[in-house]
C-alpha cells in the first residue's frame, strides 16, 4: 500500500475539528506511516494536544457501529488496519452545536476530535482497528462529563453505509437521547484565585454575568497551604488566572511574613506552573515592579531583576517559576489602586480628617487601577496574544505618591499644600521595619499596545476614582 499523499492537515465545518493526510509507504512487506509525528503536523497547523494515553478498539465484523460520545478531551484517531466509516457531531455549547461532518477513514487518512465533538465509528470491513490518542488520562470521574446522542439523530441524519438495523450496536448506544434533550458540553473554564483581593474584586466586574468563570478565595484555594490545589479537576479548566498575593510589603521583612511571602508568592507559583503545565492551561500570574533592579529610566519587560526586599525577592522567584508554563502571561503591574483600603483611600481619608501627611517624592511610577489591570487581563486573553511577560499600568507621564497625594486633596476640595514632600531616606528613617522600596517604579507600555490595548491616563481615572469615594 502506496498513497503518495503529501502530509497536510485540512479543516472542516466543525470548529477545531481537523482531517490529516498521511503518507503511507508499502511494499510486498506490508506497510509503514508516521501515524503521529509532533514536529511536522505542528507546523501544518495541528494544536499541540500533549496527548497522554493511546487507546486501541478493534471490530471483528463488518457493521460494529460505536457513539455518538462526546468526551472532556481531545483525541487524534487513525486506523491501523481496514476501513471505518467516520461520523462527528459537534455536541458544544455554541453556535456550532449541532454541526456534523462525515469522513470514510484508511490507514492513510487522520481526524484530530476537539474536546466536546461527538465521536462514532461503523467497521467497513473485518478485523479492523483504530487506535486514538487522548489528552486526559480516563477515569470513571471523567466518564461522568460524557455528552450522548443517539445514532439515529434525525437532525444529525447520518448516512450510514450500513444502515443501522442491520449493523453491530450496543443497548447502550441505542438508548442515547436525541440532539433536542443534549444537554451541551460546556467550554472550559476560568478559575480566578484571589477572588477577595482588589484584582479578583475588579476582575469579578470585568467578567460579571460570564458563567464559565469561577471566582475562589482563600477559603478554598490558599496557595499558603498546597494542599489545598489536591482533589481540584484541573481538566475542567482552561485558564488559572493567579490573582492571589502577599502584598504586605513590611510585614514579608519579619520571620512570619517571609515565610507566608514565600509561600504566597513563590512556591504557590510553581504549583500552578506545574498544574498548568501537565494539563495544558493558560497560567496568568500577577507580578510586581519591585522585581526589576532599582536603576534610573523606565523598565522593560526584558530587563533584568534586582529585587532589594524580601516581597521583591519572592515575587521574582514566583516569575521564574510561571515562566516554566508553556503558556502563560506574567502581568507586571505598579501601585494598585482598587475597592478597599490603598493609598489613595488613605489620602482622601486624611485630606477630609484635617491631616497633615508627610509622603516621599523621590519614588516614581503610575498609578495601575484594579478594573483597569482586569480589563487589560481580559484583553490578553480574548486576544490570544503571544505568551510571555507584560507590564501594565495606567498611562500618562510617571509622577510621585506625593504629586498623586497633592492631587488627592485637591479633588476632594482641600489644600494640596497640606500634603509635605519628603525623601524616602526621611521617611524610613522615622519607621521601624520599612521595607527597600524602588524608586523608578514606571514600566514601558509598548509590548502591551502593540498587542491593540490603550491604556487609560492614570490622572483621568483618579479623578473618576475620588468621585466615587464616601464622603465623611
Amino acid at each position: 500500500m502506496q498513497t503518495g499523499k503529501q502530509l497536510a492537515v485540512r479543516e472542516t465545518p466543525i470548529p477545531g475539528f481537523l482531517v490529516i493526510d498521511l503518507p503511507v509507504y508499502g511494499d510486498n512487506r506490508g506497510w509503514f506511516k508516521e501515524n503521529w509525528q509532533r514536529e511536522k503536523q505542528l507546523a501544518l497547523g495541528l494544536p499541540d494536544f500533549g496527548p497522554v494515553q493511546n487507546n486501541i478498539s478493534f471490530n471483528a465484523t463488518v457493521g460494529v457501529t460505536r457513539g455518538i460520545h462526546a468526551e472532556p478531551w481531545d483525541k487524534y484517531i487513525s486506523v491501523a488496519s481496514g476501513r471505518v466509516f467516520g461520523a462527528w457531531v459537534d455536541l458544544r455549547e455554541g453556535d456550532s452545536f449541532g454541526a456534523t461532518f462525515t469522513i470514510e477513514i484508511d490507514p492513510s487518512i487522520a481526524v484530530f476530535v476537539p474536546r466536546g465533538v461527538g465521536n462514532s465509528f461503523q467497521a467497513l470491513e473485518e478485523d479492523t482497528a483504530y487506535s486514538y490518542l487522548v489528552n486526559e488520562h480516563w477515569s470513571a470521574e471523567a466518564q461522568s462529563e460524557y455528552t450522548f446522542l443517539n445514532l439515529a439523530d434525525p437532525t444529525a441524519a447520518i448516512a450510514w453505509p450500513i444502515p443501522l438495523e442491520q449493523a453491530e450496536l450496543s443497548d447502550k448506544d441505542r438508548a442515547h437521547p436525541l440532539l433536542d434533550d443534549v444537554a451541551p458540553m460546556l467550554g472550559r473554564r476560568t478559575l480566578v484565585l484571589g477572588a477577595d483581593g482588589q484584582l479578583g474584586r475588579a476582575l469579578q466586574q470585568q467578567w460579571a454575568g460570564r458563567t464559565d468563570v469561577e471566582f475562589v478565595g482563600r477559603d478554598r484555594i490558599d496557595l499558603a497551604r498546597p494542599e489545598t490545589l489536591d482533589g481540584i479537576r484541573w481538566s475542567a479548566y482552561g485558564t488559572i488566572v493567579n490573582a492571589a498575593g502577599f502584598t504586605a510589603v513590611d510585614e514579608a521583612e519579619t520571620a512570619e511574613g517571609r515565610r507566608v511571602a514565600w509561600a504566597v508568592n513563590a512556591t504557590g507559583p510553581s504549583h500552578l506552573a506545574r498544574i498548568a503545565a501537565q494539563h495544558r492551561l493558560t497560567l496568568v500570574h500577577v507580578s510586581s515592579d519591585y522585581v526589576f533592579a532599582d536603576v534610573e529610566g523606565e523598565r522593560d519587560e526584558h530587563d533584568a531583576l534586582g529585587p532589594l526586599g524580601v516581597y521583591a525577592q519572592t515575587k521574582a522567584a514566583g516569575d521564574l517559576a510561571v515562566a516554566a508554563a508553556p503558556k502563560h502571561y506574567i502581568v507586571r503591574t505598579s501601585w494598585v489602586v482598587g475597592s478597599g483600603r490603598n493609598f489613595v483611600s488613605t489620602m482622601a481619608a486624611l485630606a477630609q480628617k484635617g491631616s497633615r501627611p508627610e509622603v516621599v517624592d523621590d519614588q516614581v511610577g503610575r498609578l495601575t487601577f484594579a478594573s483597569e489591570l482586569a480589563r487589560a487581563i481580559d484583553h490578553l486573553l480574548a486576544s490570544g496574544a503571544e505568551h510571555g511577560v507584560y507590564n501594565v499600568s495606567n498611562g500618562g507621564e510617571p509622577t510621585s505618591w506625593a504629586e498623586i497625594a497633592r492631587r488627592v486633596f485637591s479633588l476632594t476640595g482641600h489644600d494640596a499644600s497640606a500634603v509635605t514632600p519628603i525623601s524616602t531616606e526621611r521617611y524610613d528613617a522615622s519607621r521601624a521595619g520599612v521595607a527597600p522600596r524602588p524608586r523608578h517604579s514606571a514600566m514601558r507600555l509598548a509590548k502591551l499596545e502593540a498587542t491593540g490595548f490603550a491604556p487609560r491616563d492614570q490622572f483621568a481615572m483618579l479623578e473618576e476614582y475620588v468621585a466615587s469615594l464616601p464622603t465623611a
